[in-house]
């Protein structure tokens, strides 16, 4: 029997109108395709505009993941990792996951889990306004009251679930801003107790635990993206401390100097992995497609992956795939960024460019991975 891959994408859960607070940075009630609509070339030789070749549909609606979900399973992917948001005191963004993953007839086909993407959000969603990033609307970080109400809800709400991903039995949750997280609940040692915390909660609400999954930074991040800030801290010294399980990346511009060609940041990226395979918890292996989020802006934003074709990603594809075989003990799991990340310019969604060509390179190196 073929070998099988957890290939998982994550999902950012904007192109929806139906989160009423959306609509404070795309008005026009279709979420952030807005600004992949409006998206403009910048200069002689940039691959924008690029257009969905599903068009700008509702991901919140069940019929349309209906659809996606089976293009997914049928190229490879079989977790969706959804960006999961809790701001003002309640959750943001759910639609995608709630409304339209959840309600898909065929959903028992993949499985899922949640990144806490805790970061703060400033102007970088509104194009109107995002050549000011200083300003902060909503802070990320949260009390422990709060996270003990967000924790509770993940629990009853997504981690009971049959098709929920789990490792060693224990439901997968990652956490995106750990400077966030500490900084919310006053330090190492709150944040430590917080954790055991909600471990122990899954395990009263008669879960086998939780597997704590770290986002993986650089020390010397630069702010690239519009929303992430310099990073301070260095994750060596606190996966120990605050008991995380395994760790993995969310984008290469995390780590890497991403203006260039794109063979040419793997090789850092084969860099990075090798370092953090010492670590005394996994790394999972991680690809990002591309980047430019230029879309998001008005003016002119520096940092784009060059050459970043579906026949040099699927180099990376392999690369991730030889990793996993070369670390038999622990699970076959390779995360992605991403299926949707229209306006970073880093989906495996079907475009004007390239077709299917990225789904395509998954399903060569990586075969059926489907779970049905």
């Amino acid at each position: 029997m073929d070998k099988k891959y957890d290939i998982a994408a994550y999902i950012w859960p904007a192109y929806t109108g139906d989160e009423p607070r959306t609509r404070m940075f795309w008005p026009e009630g279709m979420g952030e395709w807005q600004s992949v609509r409006d998206a403009d070339k910048r200069f002689e030789g940039h691959t924008w505009p690029r257009r969905p070749l599903w068009g700008y549909v509702n991901e919140a609606d069940p019929y349309v993941m209906e659809m996606q979900i089976e293009c997914a399973v049928d190229h490879g992917v079989n977790v969706f990792i959804y960006d999961w948001y809790w701001y003002d005191n309640r959750p943001f963004l759910e639609n995608c996951l709630n409304d339209g993953f959840l309600k898909a007839k065929n959903n028992h086909k993949m499985k899922f889990y949640l990144m806490w993407a805790n970061h703060s959000v400033n102007n970088v969603w509104d194009k109107r306004l995002s050549h000011d990033l200083y300003n902060i609307i909503w802070d990320g970080a949260v009390s422990r009251s709060v996270f003990e109400t967000i924790a509770t809800r993940v629990i009853e709400k997504y981690f009971k679930r049959s098709n929920y991903y789990t490792i060693d039995e224990k439901p997968v949750f990652m956490i995106y801003d750990i400077e966030n997280l500490i900084r919310g609940l006053g330090g190492l040692e709150q944040t430590r107790n917080a954790l055991d915390w909600f471990k122990n909660e899954c395990i009263k609400r008669g879960l086998k635990g939780l597997h704590l999954q770290l986002t993986m930074w650089s020390q010397n991040v630069k702010n690239v993206s519009g929303v992430d800030e310099e990073r301070t801290m260095k994750p060596s010294e606190i996966i120990e401390v605050l008991g995380f399980d395994s760790m993995s990346h969310y984008q290469f511009v995390h780590f890497a100097n991403i203006d260039r060609d794109y063979l040419e940041i793997l090789k850092d990226v084969e860099k990075e992995w090798e370092a953090l395979s010492k670590y005394k918890i996994p790394y999972f292996p991680h690809i990002s497609v591309g980047w430019d989020n230029n879309p998001r802006f008005k003016e002119f934003r520096p940092g784009i992956v060059k050459n970043n074709t579906p026949e040099n990603v699927e180099k990376a594809f392999r690369m991730a795939k030889e990793y996993a075989d070369n670390h038999p003990n622990q699970p076959p799991l390779i995360t992605i960024n991403s299926w949707n990340e229209w306006t970073e310019t880093s989906y495996l969604q079907p475009d004007d460019l390239y077709g299917y060509g990225y789904l395509e390179a998954i399903k060569k190196v990586f075969g059926n991975n489907a779970y049905f």
